[in-house]
């Protein structure tokens, strides 16, 4: 009984989540920039209305590794004589942008057979959440 409770709940949220993102379709203005985006691994159409949305017109960012570090996708670590000096600057960029790569990573980790070797070599070096990034800075390089 709760199964069947649950099954229909699923329906019922699938039925309006479709109407939602055809409403949102409708009310972004989608570019040729939409359809390059979903060419990316992972990244599917509420991300790649997402991405488009939140960038904003491209060239204001000059060169590929301006658009990576406001995507939160580089780390931001001050050196002085091999010293930390302090962490400047973490919470420049977009979050918003940061979190749709890192679930373009993940969705891309589970669909894409060699995303999943560089993760397993990622993963032998460093831990999970270093590889899941190094996956989300590789698409956002792409995605610019």
């Amino acid at each position: 009984m709760f199964a069947k409770a649950s099954i229909s709940t699923i329906h019922f949220l699938r039925s309006h989540i479709l109407q939602l993102e055809k409403a949102i379709h409708k009310a972004a203005k989608l570019k040729n920039e939409f359809e390059l985006l979903k060419t990316a691994p992972g990244i599917w159409n509420i991300l790649a209305v997402m991405i488009m949305l939140e960038t904003g017109p491209i060239e204001r960012f000059k060169k590929v590794g301006n658009y990576a570090s406001y995507c939160r996708c580089v780390q931001s670590n001050r050196f002085s004589n091999s010293k930390s000096k302090g962490k400047k600057n973490r919470k420049n960029g977009n979050k918003y942008l940061s979190w749709a790569y890192v679930e373009a990573a993940n969705h891309a980790l589970w669909n894409y057979e060699y995303i999943k070797r560089y993760h397993q070599k990622k993963t032998a070096k460093t831990n999970n959440v270093v590889a899941i990034k190094a996956i989300a800075h590789k698409l956002a390089r792409a995605c610019y």
